[in-house]
């Protein structure tokens, strides 16, 4: 017998969680911006979005300040600090 697995609902989780310094990985950061990995990456790739720092090889991870600049309105790709262009 096969189980329909249901749709986990995303928590509202309110902004003053949001650290006002740090790291957050993709799961923190879609916890704050609900959209899809699909379409983070995709507004990543159309400069919507700050570009990840590699922490190593498979970890990537955001600078808070530059989510909170995406959910204020105010990010552009001159806001992001010390992220190289890959």
């Amino acid at each position: 017998m096969r189980r329909n697995p249901q749709k986990k609902q995303k928590e509202n989780v309110p902004l003053n969680s949001l650290p006002e310094t740090g790291l957050l990985r993709l799961p923190r950061v879609l916890m704050f911006i609900e959209v899809s990995k699909s379409t983070w990456w995709g507004m990543i790739r159309q400069g919507m979005a700050p570009k990840p720092i590699k922490l190593s090889k498979r970890c990537s991870a955001w600078r808070a300040e530059d989510i909170r600049a995406v959910i204020d309105g105010t990010f552009t790709p001159e806001t992001q600090e010390g992220v190289k262009n890959q």
